[in-house]
């Protein structure tokens, strides 16, 4: 999905103006991506940046570890508390972690949100030694048709939002948000080279599922209610014509690197 710039924080903490949805629609994550970053960190202690609604921190308790979340929206940390995660509000680049340190630090489709550099020097700082920062996004790669009639609706109704799906049909469309993020590894001088592991999975949506999830993309919740609805209704036109449903091909790209010294 196309990304708005990592420094308008209006929108990134404008997700809990509707949690519920929030937590109900967005993709989760694959098994073997939480699996493999518990097997190849050295314990079970987990500080889980930008948790959200506690999609990803819950799915790594589920894996038997401690989580621990940070979460800017006061209101997505309600509801994830609400589900039983533990959650402190703070900005994490301004978190004091009082001494606590952690075994794996990770971020579930937030890291594009954190400045890259102040981001991976705090973690530098609360991992143990062979501790392991995995940053993940769940990639979106539609099928070409699929691409051209979501990039056609928003043309039609919301030209003021630059959704263009057409390139997030190659394999290297999350390139403009990993660069940064490894670049900030390297400059924070505290981590081995950055690898990526990447997950491919796929979901067939219902007209009525995929209308449901677009109101949490970046920068929709500030649409006036009348252009959203103008939106939605042109985007389920498309997928009308579509069939009257949508399949998705996702890969969950994961930057990982391990703590140093």
């Amino acid at each position: 999905m196309p990304t708005p710039p990592g420094d308008h924080r209006d929108i990134a903490e404008s997700y809990g103006s509707d949690a519920e949805r929030y937590d109900r629609t967005r993709p989760r994550y694959p098994d073997a991506l939480v699996e493999r970053i518990v097997d190849g960190s050295p314990g079970r202690d987990v500080l889980d940046v930008g948790a959200g609604t506690g999609i990803a921190g819950l799915a790594f308790r589920a894996r038997g570890c401690r989580v621990l979340g940070i979460e800017p929206d006061a209101r997505m940390a309600a509801f994830a508390r609400r589900k039983g995660l533990d959650v402190e509000i703070a900005r994490f680049e301004e978190w004091e972690p009082a001494d606590r340190d952690f075994d794996a630090v990770v971020a579930g489709t937030v890291w594009h949100w954190v400045d890259p550099v102040a981001g991976a020097t705090q973690a530098a700082r609360v991992l143990r030694p062979a501790g392991r920062l995995a940053l993940f996004w769940n990639a979106f790669q539609p099928a070409p048709e699929v691409a051209e009639a979501l990039t056609g609706a928003y043309a039609r109704a919301a030209p003021e939002l630059p959704f263009d799906w057409r390139p997030l049909t190659g394999a290297d469309s999350h390139a403009s948000v990993l660069a940064p993020a490894a670049d900030g590894i390297r400059a924070a001088a505290a981590f081995g080279e950055p690898e990526e592991w990447r997950f491919g999975w796929d979901r067939v949506y219902t007209r009525e599922e995929w209308l449901d999830q677009v109101p949490t993309f970046g920068g929709h919740g500030q649409l006036p209610a009348g252009k959203l609805g103008t939106l939605l209704d042109s985007i389920g036109d498309a997928v009308d014509a579509l069939g009257g449903s949508l399949s998705m091909r996702y890969t969950a790209v994961v930057l990982t690197a391990v703590r140093t010294g």
